[in-house]
């Protein structure tokens, strides 16, 4: 059976990389994304980001539909790892075993659209780390109840929540729960705070700074997964100060994005839109090879 879902997944995503590529799936986006933070030096640069991010994408994406269930049967125990589970080599990076095993206390966990994200929930739970994320529902409502009780949930445990308030966001931490939440750049709250990102002026999400105002003694921090090669996956984690939040979160992501910006789905999303919306509009209105 591991076999045929690896058939299956390596499959879907040729399939789902042609399709893409061929309608030019946020082809503009992403080249108005990294004209504008100077990532790509020049146009063949660009082409070359955008279809390995997207080769990416599509992999993480088969991952997920085919093969999610190896995340949700990993070791409980750090000492067990390293291991190969269904033909995969599974690590925790050097000096996360500490964080992990204060994070089983609960606080703030920030991610970002970077690599397989998705995954990181159910090895969370896992390791017995009381994980929430805040997800909006989506529908139908079948499609979720799906996506809550088969897809984010290991052992019966549910880790998606639907949290309508900042009240509700405390209570979890009051709960001793470990709160997930995708940090944004692109914040259209009328709170949002003032910050940088890759350079440029951007509106970030005032969450983060909420909750420590009200509990500050909480403690905040970004995991993500590394991947050396596609069937080695290697779990980070590490703990960030809280007297400049978002900034130290938006330099951990300017970290990662150095290291491989072919792993960071941001590039797909106008993540300058509310502070620079002419930039997408003139994307839109040029031919994607010309972009660069």
């Amino acid at each position: 059976m591991v076999v045929f879902h690896r058939i299956c997944a390596a499959f879907f995503a040729r399939v789902a990389y042609v399709a893409f590529r061929l309608s030019g799936w946020k082809r503009a986006t992403v080249y108005a994304n990294l004209r504008h933070v100077g990532v790509a030096a020049d146009a063949a640069s660009a082409r070359a980001i955008y279809r390995d991010n997207l080769h990416n994408l599509v992999r993480h994406a088969g991952e997920l539909i085919f093969r999610f269930g190896t995340f949700k049967k990993l070791p409980a125990v750090l000492p067990s790892y390293p291991c190969r589970v269904d033909g995969w080599d599974f690590e925790i990076a050097e000096g996360s075993g500490a964080v992990l095993e204060k994070m089983r206390k609960g606080g703030i966990f920030l991610t970002a659209h970077y690599g397989n994200y998705e995954a990181i929930g159910p090895w969370l739970c896992c390791l017995g780390i009381p994980l929430k994320a805040s997800y909006i529902p989506v529908r139908p409502a079948w499609l979720n109840r799906i996506l809550e009780g088969r897809i984010r949930a290991v052992d019966g445990y549910r880790y998606s929540v639907d949290a309508h308030s900042p009240r509700e966001f405390l209570r979890l931490l009051d709960s001793g729960s470990l709160f997930c939440l995708l940090a944004d750049q692109d914040s259209r709250i009328p709170s949002a705070v003032d910050g940088k990102f890759m350079g440029k002026p951007v509106r970030n999400n005032p969450l983060p700074d909420f909750l420590l105002k009200y509990r500050p003694a909480t403690p905040v921090y970004v995991c993500w997964m590394g991947e050396p090669e596609p069937s080695r996956k290697v779990l980070h984690a590490f703990e960030i100060p809280t007297s400049s939040v978002m900034d130290s979160y938006n330099a951990w992501l300017e970290e990662r994005i150095a290291e491989n910006p072919r792993l960071w789905y941001g590039f797909t999303h106008r993540r300058f839109l509310s502070l620079e919306p002419s930039l997408y509009r003139e994307a839109c209105g040029k031919k994607p090879e010309s972009a660069g």
